[in-house]
């Protein structure tokens, strides 16, 4: 899972995400992205993001969200991560609330680099002790280490 830590920097991790809906977490942590200097155009990015949360939701369940866009406006593949410990209404396949966020960036020229750190996420989120983990950790090292189990 190596992969992970590359593209998850420290910067681009939130325990506590401020934002309560869905299109402001997602904001949220393209901030990130842009303080960071990975997006050339934000806008473009975040509207790349919505049209992916409209074909159909990237709540994949058990309180995981994995939002994604593919963009010009994306310099590099990054990753960022947030918590939310009151929970985001996001549509999510089982109906509950998001905790846990991984946003995806990726430049428009990438094949399918975002499918294969998609596939990375859900195969360690299946798992209930990785969520818990992940519910629990406080420090980007903590973060890293649950990866890298």
């Amino acid at each position: 899972m190596a992969d992970i830590q590359k593209i998850l920097k420290e910067n681009y991790i939130k325990f506590d995400l401020a934002a309560t809906e869905k299109e402001a977490a997602i904001n949220e942590l393209a901030e990130l992205f842009n303080d960071a200097d990975i997006l050339t155009n934000k806008d473009e990015y975040l509207r790349a993001v919505m049209r992916r949360e409209e074909e159909s939701t990237t709540g994949i369940g058990f309180g995981v969200a994995i939002p994604h866009g593919k963009s010009a406006g994306v310099k590099e593949a990054s990753l960022a991560f947030a918590r939310s410990q009151a929970g985001i209404s996001w549509d999510s396949m089982d109906g509950q609330p998001v905790h846990l966020m991984f946003l995806i960036a990726v430049p428009e020229s990438s094949n399918d680099e975002h499918l294969r750190i998609l596939s990375q996420l859900a195969r360690k989120l299946m798992h209930e002790e990785v969520r818990e983990a992940l519910m629990n950790a406080d420090t980007a090292t903590a973060l890293y280490n649950i990866f890298d189990q």
